[in-house]
């Protein structure tokens, strides 16, 4: 079966998991002050996606709702121009990173002011995921003249899927040796 991965979402519409916000501002900290503790703050602005829970966000269980930039596959360095990073990034290897399909509807993507990504693969950043409070959220993209672009399932859900294993990831120490070497073969073999 096909399922689309994209539909148009009149920017009215309820706020869910898998909406994609172009141009959206992030507030980023540059200097807290010893004396009085204010924040100095520089705002950027990244196309970002909606990554908390639709029930969630629609019955205001949470207070700060969870974005994460995307980006241009193509703007993302040499290293993933490489057809064999790309391969993994494809195959989910890349922790941190989860990759999107093409849009390759200029219809959808200019009523969405995202014009840019004809026909480019998207690339969600995991790493760099920040919280927005939701009722700003919810006023702001609803009340924004463009419609936005939704990820639909099945693919909102692997999305969600394969967040939640780079959340979950644990470092171990690595106490088992390794097998390859020489010295622990003769170790395992000693004790046969």
């Amino acid at each position: 079966m096909e399922y689309p991965w994209y539909d148009v979402i009149e920017s009215s519409k309820d706020i869910q998991q898998g909406d994609i916000l172009p141009s959206w501002p992030f507030t980023l900290p540059k200097e807290i002050s010893p004396a009085n503790g204010k924040m100095k703050a520089e705002i950027v602005e990244y196309d970002a996606i909606v990554m908390s829970q639709s029930c969630d966000i629609s019955f205001k269980k949470i207070n700060l709702a969870l974005l994460c930039p995307i980006m241009d596959l193509d703007k993302m360095g040499n290293k993933y121009k490489n057809p064999g990073e790309r391969e993994r990034l494809r195959r989910g290897e890349i922790i941190g990173y989860h990759l999107l399909n093409k849009c390759d509807s200029a219809e959808s993507l200019d009523k969405c002011g995202m014009e840019e990504y004809l026909d480019k693969y998207l690339v969600v950043d995991f790493r760099n995921a920040i919280s927005f409070p939701l009722e700003l959220l919810i006023s702001s993209a609803t009340s924004i003249n463009k419609s936005r672009l939704r990820l639909l399932p099945p693919y909102r859900e692997h999305l969600s899927q394969a967040f939640a294993r780079f959340i979950m990831r644990v470092g171990l120490p690595q106490d088992i040796p390794n097998f390859s070497s020489s010295k622990e073969k003769c170790s395992v073999n000693a004790k046969k």
